[in-house]
């Protein structure tokens, strides 16, 4: 069970080149490849669901984008990473809750 909230967000890269994608805090950093869509998922530290924020208070997530890359600042405890399809490419904590759990 997932203690406060869940958000997902989805990031296609509708380019013609890969976009690097990096994941902060954590600084893990990926290949968004041209007609790929991939999903960032994170949970809420707060048991009422609230969010820290980086720039502005209560938001889920930053995106900072370049030419070449994007940055997506989560401001949750944890994140998973997946494709359109939802197969796992990568999660940030172990103990993370499941990525199918949502509240």
């Amino acid at each position: 069970m997932v203690t406060g909230g869940t958000v997902r967000l989805l990031l296609s890269n509708g380019g013609e080149a890969a976009l690097e994608l990096t994941v902060e805090p954590w600084a893990d950093t990926y290949q968004l490849l041209p007609k790929q869509t991939w999903v960032v998922v994170t949970h809420s530290p707060a048991a009422d669901g609230s969010w820290s924020g980086t720039l502005r208070g209560d938001e889920p997530f930053q995106v900072d984008h370049r030419p070449e890359s994007v940055t997506v600042w989560v401001n949750g405890n944890c994140f998973h990473l997946s494709d359109a399809e939802g197969n796992e490419i990568d999660a940030a904590d172990w103990q993370c809750p499941a990525q199918g759990s949502a509240s």
